[in-house]
């Protein structure tokens, strides 16, 4: 692996200071509440993960914005060349019911493109990092997406109402599906090519996405969302038209045939 951006360090460095953080409340006490409007389940980890990157890295980095799921969202970030979009814990239930699968995702985006990403499993011992013109790596060894280019052959991660027939233009694709409960999860395993592709057709959350968009892109997928346009970040409503992402070959075949 090069010396990385110095930005990606940044975003290593944080990365495992929040396993550590996360795991004193994943091996011990940790209240949990849900959030308002049927939002989903938060807990005491991930509003201490947040207070540790948003300390480290606004501390490092006062110039960039800040997006996280767990700060209360402003307009501050909007006028930001540079800008952090983080998901202090990634698959908070999971972390919740003692799973081992959820990940920290943090993020660099300039001017809207993700530039630097790490997707963080600190129970599986599992960092995927990715710079711009850098290549995607895991654990510091290049990763490359899969090459598989039939759809009716490949295996994609996704949640089983993405098969649901009203999103295709005729039957769904023969694909095999997989689930990871950690979207920035599922984006990661792609990149490592240990499956072909990954989709999911409802809106999505900037701080679920952004990391992983990065190491699709430098792994060598193509990452856009659900209509075939690439991913752009910073958005007034920090929110996506969905995400597919997958080797070029496949991704034709799939925004093809998407409704």
């Amino acid at each position: 692996m090069p010396d990385p951006d110095p930005d990606l360090q940044l975003l290593i460095d944080a990365a495992i200071a929040a396993g550590d953080e996360a795991r004193r409340f994943f091996d011990g006490p940790n209240q949990s509440w849900e959030k308002p409007d049927g939002a989903g389940p938060v807990t005491e980890a991930d509003l201490a993960v947040d207070a540790l990157l948003a300390g480290r890295l606004q501390a490092a980095r006062p110039s960039y914005g800040w997006l996280s799921e767990e700060t209360e969202d402003n307009t501050d970030r909007l006028d930001r060349s540079r800008v952090f979009v983080v998901d202090p814990i990634d698959g908070t239930r999971s972390f919740k019911e003692g799973a081992r699968t959820w990940a920290h995702s943090l993020a660099v985006v300039e001017d809207g493109i993700a530039v630097a990403g790490v997707v963080f499993l600190p129970m599986l011992g599992l960092m995927f990092s990715a710079a711009q013109g850098q290549g995607a790596y895991l654990n510091g060894d290049p990763v490359i997406t899969a090459q598989r280019d039939r759809l009716d052959d490949a295996e994609f991660l996704a949640a089983r109402p993405a098969l649901d027939g009203h999103h295709w233009l005729a039957a769904a694709p023969g694909f095999r599906l997989a689930y990871r409960p950690s979207l920035a999860y599922r984006m990661a395993l792609v990149a490592q090519g240990q499956f072909d592709g990954m989709i999911t057709l409802r809106r999505a959350w900037e701080w679920d996405i952004a990391a992983g968009d990065i190491l699709q892109r430098e792994a060598g997928a193509v990452c856009s969302d659900r209509t075939g346009a690439p991913l752009r970040f910073n958005n007034p409503v920090p929110k996506l038209d969905g995400v597919v992402g997958t080797n070029p070959a496949l991704h034709r075949q799939v925004i093809n045939a998407l409704a």
